[in-house]
């Protein structure tokens, strides 16, 4: 005897749970900014960047590298938002399991 039940409805069962997650994933929109709001970011559950908003006052030719930091802390503060969003809304789907490049 099977101590899982049947395989069959234990594969559907996974592909529901897997198709919930993709959903929950798909829904996540997050924004993040820097410089006081002078470069915005959104980015999707995928972590692709779905927009970038930059002030132009912040653009200035001889401060180049200050606008290079100002879009990488917005950039890495929406990653770590995505990544705390996806923690808690698939955290209860997969039961806690840690899932790699889920964490």
């Amino acid at each position: 005897m099977n101590p899982f039940g049947d395989p069959r409805k234990l594969m559907k069962q996974l592909q529901q749970a897997q198709e919930r997650m993709q959903e929950e994933i798909a829904s996540i929109r997050i924004e993040a900014s820097s410089g006081g709001g002078m470069v915005r970011v959104v980015m999707g559950g995928d972590k692709k960047i779905e927009s970038l908003n930059i002030d132009p006052e912040v653009v200035n030719r001889d401060d180049v590298e200050m606008l290079q930091d100002l879009i990488l802390a917005a950039v890495n503060d929406a990653s770590h938002r995505v990544d705390d969003e996806l923690q808690g809304k698939l955290g209860g789907l997969t039961g806690g399991l840690k899932i790699p490049g889920m964490t």
